[in-house]
């Protein structure tokens, strides 16, 4: 069996504790009977995708090294950010389904009475350590003390910029209960969260939490935290459904047909959080673009585009790619427009409710290096395509 070989005892004594645990035990044992694990390996669905950058290093090399196009990938003044308070989330949403984007994939839903934080990610650096890797572009929306209490923490994968180690120390402290793919728990538990406050799924595998129950659904993607990326973590989706609402996070995930058949068997989704940021041609499989984001949306809600808010989520923190910062926001506004689907497009810490939600504009123009040709104009002045429902400002 490949993939499980355990390094040395010292090689392991050298290794940062963010690099988290390996898989033993009854967890392995587990992840081996799992149906999507074959030949020491987790396997996408779709087939074989492509998890190392495709072409050749020197073209990759040219593109990210531009001066020009460097000048794009990073924002030209603060970016700005909503002061969200505990007063502000101590109120009750109105409509009872509440989100509040925390920048990139940290999402905090409140559902039916319920709490729920995906992919917390309060760190400075998405990396191992604490001195090198990408660094946060803007801060957090407020501490994660002031968040106030939550129910489940829910985790896509383990990579660094939705698995934190130090945010999740933080909240091993607490008495919340986390929902992780298969193989993901070693990590926490590596980090001080107790088994019993654990729920490791495989796909289309549901827990109970409260009046909550929790899918953790095919992705596209891969893992690793080490030096080795040996695919013995699962990467997921989620479904979230309470009593009146429904709702899904993508994690990170290329697209595939698999979103018609989540739509199909949980939706429709009241709104849906989807990766569209941190995309390029030369990993086409394991990230979206905006335009494959929006059509992402549109599988899982049986294709109607009135059904639903769509909340772009994987943008404007890190810089983790070579397209340019404002490229996701952009895309994204243009594709939901040209779809009919409803953009919620709020500020990180913003909290918005997807049926009441103010329109919106497209904020991070302020703080981004215009296009060589400038931005078109917003909305359009004419358009064939129906007009957008957008949401926070």
């Amino acid at each position: 069996m490949t993939g499980f070989r355990s390094p040395s005892l010292g090689l392991r004594a050298l290794q940062p504790a963010a690099f988290g645990a390996d898989p033993s035990g009854e967890r392995l044992a587990r992840i081996r009977r799992s149906p999507h694990f074959k030949d020491g390996v987790f396997q996408n669905p779709g087939g074989t995708s492509r998890i190392r950058p495709a072409g050749s290093a020197s073209a990759f090399a040219k593109i990210y090294f531009d001066r020009e196009a460097k000048s794009h990938r990073a924002p030209h003044g603060t970016i700005p950010v909503h002061a969200t308070t505990l007063a502000d989330l101590a109120r009750p949403p109105a409509t009872g389904l509440r989100l509040t984007w925390m920048g990139h994939s940290s999402v905090l839903a409140e559902i039916d009475g319920h709490r729920v934080l995906f992919d917390p990610v309060w760190g400075e650096r998405c990396s191992p350590f604490a001195f090198a890797g990408p660094k946060r572009l803007h801060p957090v929306p407020l501490p994660l003390a002031a968040l106030g209490p939550v129910d489940v923490v829910v985790i896509s994968h383990d990579h660094y910029d939705h698995l934190d180690m130090p945010t999740i120390k933080a909240l091993a402290g607490t008495d919340t209960l986390f929902a992780v793919p298969l193989g993901v728990g070693a990590h926490l538990e590596h980090w001080g969260v107790s088994a019993g406050r654990l729920r490791e799924l495989d796909w289309n595998e549901s827990t109970r939490i409260g009046g909550l129950t929790l899918t953790a659904t095919p992705a596209r993607h891969f893992c690793g935290r080490g030096l080795r990326n040996t695919q013995h973590t699962l990467w997921a989706s989620w479904v979230v459904a309470g009593e009146e609402h429904r709702i899904y996070h993508s994690g990170d995930t290329g697209y595939f047909e698999g979103f018609k058949d989540i739509g199909a068997e949980h939706g429709p989704f009241d709104a849906t959080m989807i990766q569209i940021g941190a995309y390029s041609e030369f990993w086409p499989d394991i990230h979206m673009t905006p335009e494959e984001g929006v059509q992402a949306h549109l599988d899982l809600q049986a294709g109607d585009p009135a059904v639903g808010a769509m909340l772009p989520i994987h943008w404007a923190t890190f810089n983790l790619a070579p397209h340019p910062w404002a490229e996701p926001g952009e895309g994204t506004m243009r594709a939901t427009h040209k779809a009919g689907v409803t953009l919620a497009a709020p500020r990180a810490g913003e909290p918005f409710e997807p049926t009441d939600a103010p329109p919106a504009t497209p904020w991070w123009r302020a703080v981004a290096k215009p296009p060589v040709e400038g931005w078109p104009t917003w909305p359009p002045v004419a358009s064939s395509g129906p007009e957008p429902a957008l949401a926070g400002e």
